[in-house]
């Protein structure tokens, strides 16, 4: 790429299925755990906290001036990976591969950035290769001047059309920049609405090999931050529109369980503004296994996006593969490494019956004498 970029996108291109792998998850969660130790060159905009007050002049310094679209992370919540801080620079370098490789975005015209507000990853503050501001996270309104700052700067660089994609962002910031920002500029956060729409694509041709409308399902997730939240509502939304009632009533075939457990009513003083709207009336239960056994749950889809690996354990799938002829498992958690459960573990403990995706790729599967050939639901997002 940094020798013959015309070269690396036609390779790109021509052998996409083979590349992706590589190009994104799930080689990118490893290129950002070690980018301090393989760094040669800056493929990307670095806008540290010290910049402060100069963020506009700091673009201008970019040598493209006929910018269409930024993916921007601060680095702090990096697939399942955590905070990498500025070694997060693999994700947009990555993501922006795919807008030309599968969109036909011009690489001129695309810009990966990185906001450096420190880190709270104590190895990387102790690594003599890191490469970002050796320094905690800045939090609250110094966090939030400077992102105001790099929005209006964007703007006024670049114009009213620019498209800016939040990418990675931890629960906190990445929920109130979306709602801050989408009135006023063209935004998207990837992790919530991006993954949602590919994943709701997923549930919906899956639901006819189970021969099930989307209304039919019964919904758990096993992790409730920006991705499940997100797709959870957008599933919500879309069975609303389908059956033409209010989503208040269709989120109520939606479960989400967190780190404390199932999210009920009795837990809603606690809770955060972006899981109240899933805080149903049901007794607390803590287990995965539990809930899915629930007389008063009995999912038919299984959805992880808990960035915690095999979560997904053999009794958590014999139970869906009890409830459901054709149980349907999404293992979204990125990189494989943090994947719920593998293709090979789904297959084989619900007997060939599982209809199965995941975040990262995994290998055709040979059980009973079949070949099955999972989806990567998350492939783009």
């Amino acid at each position: 790429m940094e020798r013959n970029e015309r070269l690396f996108y036609k390779l790109l291109i021509d052998n996409v299925e083979e590349l992706l792998p590589v190009v994104y998850t799930p080689v990118v969660g490893e290129a950002c755990q070690k980018y301090g130790s393989i760094f040669r060159g800056p493929q990307g905009l670095y806008i540290s906290l010290k910049e402060k007050g100069r963020i506009l002049e700091v673009l201008r310094n970019w040598p493209e001036k006929a910018i269409q679209v930024i993916v921007v992370t601060d680095g702090e919540r990096i697939l399942g990976l955590g905070d990498l801080g500025c070694q997060g620079m693999g994700i947009p370098v990555g993501k922006l591969s795919l807008y030309t490789a599968l969109g036909g975005v011009r690489p001129s015209a695309c810009l990966p950035i990185t906001i450096d507000v420190g880190t709270n990853n104590k190895k990387l503050l102790d690594d003599e290769f890191y490469i970002g501001l050796k320094q905690n996270r800045a939090t609250g309104q110094e966090y939030a001047e400077l992102l105001e700052e790099f929005m209006t700067a964007v703007k006024q660089n670049y114009g009213e059309k620019i498209l800016i994609q939040f990418e990675d962002f931890a629960n906190h910031n990445a929920f109130d920049l979306l709602a801050k920002y989408r009135t006023t500029h063209l935004v998207f956060n990837d992790d919530i609405q991006g993954t949602a729409a590919v994943v709701l694509a997923g549930v919906v041709s899956a639901s006819k090999l189970m021969g099930k409308d989307l209304a039919d399902h019964t919904f758990l997730f096993l992790g409730a931050g920006e991705a499940g939240t997100g797709i959870a509502e957008l599933i919500a939304l879309e069975m609303s529109k389908r059956a033409k009632t209010p989503v208040e009533e269709t989120r109520k075939k939606i479960w989400l369980v967190d780190s404390k457990g199932l999210i009920v009513s009795s837990r809603k003083e606690s809770l955060q503004h972006f899981k109240l709207p899933w805080a149903h009336e049901h007794e607390p239960v803590r287990e995965l296994l539990d809930a899915v056994k629930w007389q008063e749950i009995k999912p038919s889809v299984l959805i992880g996006t808990s960035g915690v690996g095999r979560t997904f354990t053999k009794e958590v799938v014999e139970a869906m593969a009890t409830n459901n002829e054709k149980p349907l498992i999404l293992a979204l958690s990125n990189p494989t490494s943090q994947s719920e459960c593998t293709a090979e573990e789904a297959y084989t403990w619900s007997e060939g019956r599982a209809i199965f995706a995941s975040g990262s790729p995994f290998p055709p599967v040979e059980y009973n004498g079949k070949t099955y050939v999972s989806g990567q639901v998350q492939l783009y997002t």
